[in-house]
């Protein structure tokens, strides 16, 4: 099989991992990965690190970003965002580069891992349950990959072992056995993977039984919202979900913080909440400004708006250079988090003041001074000094008049641009050096909030209601730290729907690189894009776009036998 005409498949990856004195993965270029190469015991090792470093394409990378952020309830188009693929509009084709990239990537570092399955018997070398550990590694990561082109583009090709050279041919099977393979290989890693990132010698970035446990029962709760679902799915979703919530997790030191502002905290990335984490490098040479292999993390850059081109402002690394990809709905600010009293997640997600850094453009008052000035303004005199606030939203409305007579640039909700609004800061990163590169700081890609919510929506969908409770709550029950009335933010039954719960995904998970997943698994794409989403609204179609177009790169590779068929309605 020949995968969107790639010359050279995934042996000829040059990336492997090295450990370093904080324990973490950081990349090193080493030989090429050859055939042979896999069954020595550097080969083998090099190979299961480059499987990890694939995970860099995804978690951190604008491809799986823009494709899985962007375009739904919870973000639009901002000022320099794709326009194409977020708006659903005509110039959204099989050809899209970030359609492609995703196909590509995956199908990429599968053959990796499948190398090491394949070769696994034969390397000598490496004791025998160290062996069955690593391999155990490389069906949760294949597992990863698999899950991602199932959830985009439904039926795919299944490869489940190495291919060494390209072909001109292909078939789609259906979505139901990439679902079984997605299981199996779970299966298997739970079974042999040390039990969480806080087992002695488990490396930051490392598969775990915690982690795979939390991918499979994501994994049952997603087929259960497919055609391919199982009737025993959603009951298996919250089994192994709350197997990980009351017994793993706690009798390994995991567990929700109390803050929830900490989980995404810059350094805390490896708290006891979080699952696995995919790694980043301060190398230059795979990390850095101009790097056109796609492996940046630029996550920091998505959300910053244009700070800098209002009074009293310039770029800084404080406040990140402005990639303007996306801004948050007026759904996701004023309602999803309308409650900003005794639930603190609103202030612990989104920036809503910039502070003067530039006193060379901080205005002056203008004479005659506005209706409603500060007491002490004079006219010609500057309005506030440098350090002084220069930007805030205050999240409800104000008069026209209040804005006028304002020290500061004042916006209401009403007055939020593509240019400017509150910025979703989970991923700043301030430690760079410059405020142009990336960011090195790790990704979260799951965490034990999202298993507490995972069990709940399976409960409820397998109408367990009362028993879906308790773990909702948790998630809300965290959200009033330090000063909001717990009993305030607790739900009963009755205040319980799917809508609720996408609502609660909102409030706890956005930007998190999983939102168009929760639409399609949720059948609530088209209606929330619908009602939520101004610019997409006219264009969203369903069934259509609840799929990804196969890319046409991979439909034109394929020139013998059967044509690869595309999705419906492309």
């Amino acid at each position: 099989m020949r995968i969107i005409s790639i010359k050279s498949i995934a042996y000829l990856m040059i990336l492997s991992f090295l450990l370093s004195c904080d324990d973490r993965l950081i990349e090193e270029p080493k030989s090429i990965l050859t055939p042979g190469f896999f069954s020595t015991t550097q080969g083998f090792q090099s190979g299961l690190d480059a499987a990890y470093a694939g995970n860099r394409m995804f978690w951190g990378n604008q491809d799986l970003f823009t494709i899985t952020v962007i375009g739904t309830d919870e973000f639009y188009t901002g000022q320099d965002g794709n326009n194409n693929i977020n708006k659903y509009n005509s110039n959204y084709t099989p050809s899209n580069g970030q359609i492609t990239a995703i196909w590509r990537n995956a199908y990429t570092y599968i053959n990796t891992c499948n190398g090491l399955i394949d070769n696994a018997p034969d390397v000598t070398g490496i004791s025998e349950d160290t062996k069955t550990k690593m391999v155990a590694e490389a069906k949760f990561l294949r597992a990863n990959y698999y899950f991602v082109l199932v959830q985009f583009y439904g039926d795919i090709t299944i490869n489940r072992n190495f291919q060494n050279e390209p072909t001109t041919s292909a078939v789609r099977s259906p979505m139901s056995e990439a679902y079984e393979l997605i299981i199996e290989d779970l299966r298997e890693a739970v079974a042999v993977l040390p039990e969480s990132p806080s087992t002695g010698g488990v490396l930051r970035g490392k598969a775990t039984k915690a982690a795979a446990m939390h991918l499979l029962a994501k994994v049952h709760l997603t087929r259960a919202g497919s055609i391919a679902a199982q009737a025993s799915d959603y009951q298996n979703a919250y089994l192994i979900a709350t197997d990980l919530i009351n017994n793993l997790a706690p009798a390994n030191g995991l567990g929700l913080l109390e803050d929830f502002g900490k989980v995404f905290e810059e350094g805390n990335e490896y708290n006891k909440e979080v699952l696995w984490t995919v790694e980043h490098t301060s190398d230059l040479a795979y990390n850095g400004p101009n790097n056109s292999g796609g492996a940046d993390n630029v996550l920091n850059h998505m959300w910053v708006p244009q700070y800098e081109q209002f009074p009293g402002m310039k770029r800084n690394t404080e406040y990140g250079r402005p990639y303007i990809r996306c801004v948050p709905t007026n759904w996701m600010t004023e309602t999803a988090f309308a409650e900003r009293v005794n639930d603190s997640r609103y202030s612990k997600t989104f920036q809503t003041v910039w502070y003067s850094n530039n006193e060379s453009s901080i205005p002056v008052w203008p004479n005659p001074l506005p209706k409603g000035a500060p007491a002490d303004a004079q006219p010609g005199a500057k309005k506030f000094a440098l350090g002084d606030t220069a930007i805030y939203m205050p999240g409800y409305d104000v008069t026209n008049e209040e804005i006028a007579a304002s020290r500061y640039l004042l916006i209401p909700p009403r007055n939020y641009t593509i240019r400017l609004s509150p910025a979703m800061f989970k991923y700043f990163d301030t430690k760079r050096a410059d405020l142009n590169y990336p960011s090195i700081r790790p990704v979260i890609v799951y965490r034990l909030a999202e298993t507490y919510l995972i069990a709940a929506e399976a409960l409820f969908m397998d109408e367990k209601v009362a028993e879906a409770l308790p773990y909702i709550n948790a998630v809300r029950e965290r959200a009033a730290f330090p000063n909001g009335d717990i009993q305030a933010t607790l739900i009963q039954a009755s205040d319980l729907s799917l809508d609720f719960i996408l609502d609660e995904r909102s409030r706890e998970l956005c930007g998190e690189n999983m939102r168009w997943w929760d639409l399609v698994r949720t059948g609530k794409l088209e209606e929330r894009v619908k009602l939520h989403n101004a610019e997409a609204a006219p264009n969203i179609e369903v069934p259509r776009h609840l799929l990804r177009p196969i890319p046409q790169a991979q439909i034109d590779a394929v020139i013998t036998g059967s044509p690869y068929p595309q999705n419906p309605g492309w």
